[in-house]
């Protein structure tokens, strides 16, 4: 629930759900797919769901921050001159999520 209402604030709409199982959540040109991890499947392997990011290309990167502001999602601003501005955050399973504003 945690997560559904997460990615719904950052402008995802709810699409399908299936109790607790799956939720599928999307935005134009995007759908993402959450559920809960197996970890049992993923022991001593690089597998489990610590090791992944998802990353989110947008046009602005203060919308970005604003946007994580109003819900106090603390976050990290880094800049790349070469490839552009990440706002780096976590979501509320601790995955690693990030916007960038490209810079190409």
């Amino acid at each position: 629930d945690k997560s559904i209402q997460f990615y719904q604030n950052l402008g995802l709409n709810l699409q399908q759900r299936w109790g607790n199982h799956y939720a599928m959540l999307n935005a134009e040109g995007i759908t993402l797919g959450i559920h809960p991890a197996d970890d049992s499947k993923h022991q001593g392997n690089e597998l489990g769901s610590g090791t992944i990011s998802i990353g989110f290309f947008i046009g602005k990167a203060d919308e970005a921050k604003a946007l994580l502001d109003q819900y106090q999602i603390p976050y990290k601003v880094e800049t790349d001159d070469k490839s552009g501005i990440y706002v780096h955050f976590k979501d509320p399973d601790e995955t690693t999520v990030y916007f960038v504003e490209p810079k190409w």
